[in-house]
């Protein structure tokens, strides 16, 4: 029999001969998710001999992710500005990158909050919800052409009991949005990778990820990105946010196709390591 201490020892091994990122740590949360416990409960037990049925708990969960499938699939949640998500292979997982990109909205919003909100493309529902969580007044209007990830995103906001106040549409952008529907913030992470991009990705993104919610079209990726700026216009308020979340390279071209779409202020902002990674830009006010 082995104890808690030897198998996250033998697991963190496995997983580093597969070249996962911090073998260690996903051997204690696969471990710990396997035995129901969290990771400082975890480090309580390491002497603890485990069962055999214990072992046949983890043994899945651990061969999963020696596959490179993305841990949170395996466990089956996330954490995401304070929310505890479902994920699975229906939609990309949440990154902290647009936890930050939620982050700078909400300093934005200090004086005046918004009471519409739309998110473009919305997957597990993570920023819709996030943000009908931030701004308890608004109503949220949450899009995807995905059926299966509007489904997750149904339920993500039925646990978080969220669901009263978000609307779900199944939509290729701004397709099947309401002609006449006007938002006070627009705000999307879409698809910005080239399919060089995507091929080049690590294995637990190109491999299990969905596809369609990673490549975005032409060869610099930024083909949807301009089709949202493009469309934008038509549903902002006078003076309504566009927040986007992009690839690093291509606020040159998103500043110009801003301008060209009749939105003003274009402004970059970066990520945590200092990379242009989003884009704000607003609708004009009628003089």
């Amino acid at each position: 029999m082995l104890t808690v201490l030897e198998i996250i020892k033998k697991t963190t091994e496995f997983f580093a001969a597969k070249g996962i990122e911090n073998p260690r740590l996903n051997a204690e949360l696969l471990v710990g998710h396997g035995l129901g416990l969290k990771r400082m409960a975890l480090y309580l037990q390491f002497e603890r001999l485990l069962s055999e049925s214990e072992l046949e708990k983890i043994r899945p969960l651990v061969r999963r992710r020696g596959q490179r499938e993305p841990i949170q699939y395996v466990i089956g949640e996330t954490e995401f500005f304070g929310l505890r998500l479902k994920t699975d292979r229906r939609a990309l997982i949440p990154r902290p990158e647009t936890e930050y990109l939620l982050e700078l909205i909400v300093e934005r919003s200090t004086e005046a909050q918004p009471h519409s909100i739309l998110d473009l493309g919305t997957g597990t529902g993570a920023i819709a919800l996030a943000l009908a969580k931030q701004f308890p007044d608004a109503q949220v209007m949450g899009v995807d052409i995905s059926p299966n990830a509007l489904a997750l995103a149904a339920e993500n906001a039925e646990a978080t009991k969220l669901d009263g106040r978000i609307s779900w549409v199944e939509s290729d952008w701004f397709a099947s949005v309401p002609a006449g529907k006007n938002f006070d913030l627009i705000v999307a992470n879409p698809p910005y990778l080239s399919e060089e991009e995507t091929a080049e990705a690590a294995p637990e993104v190109r491999d299990h990820e969905p596809a369609s919610a990673l490549t975005g079209g032409g060869s610099s990726g930024i083909a949807d990105l301009e089709t949202i700026i493009s469309g934008a216009v038509r549903f902002l308020k006078p003076g309504g946010l566009l927040a986007l979340e992009t690839g690093i390279a291509q606020h040159t071209a998103l500043r110009e196709i801003i301008l060209r779409a009749d939105l003003v202020t274009p402004e970059s902002r970066q990520d945590l390591t200092g990379r242009d990674r989003y884009i704000f830009a607003t609708a004009k006010v009628s003089a």
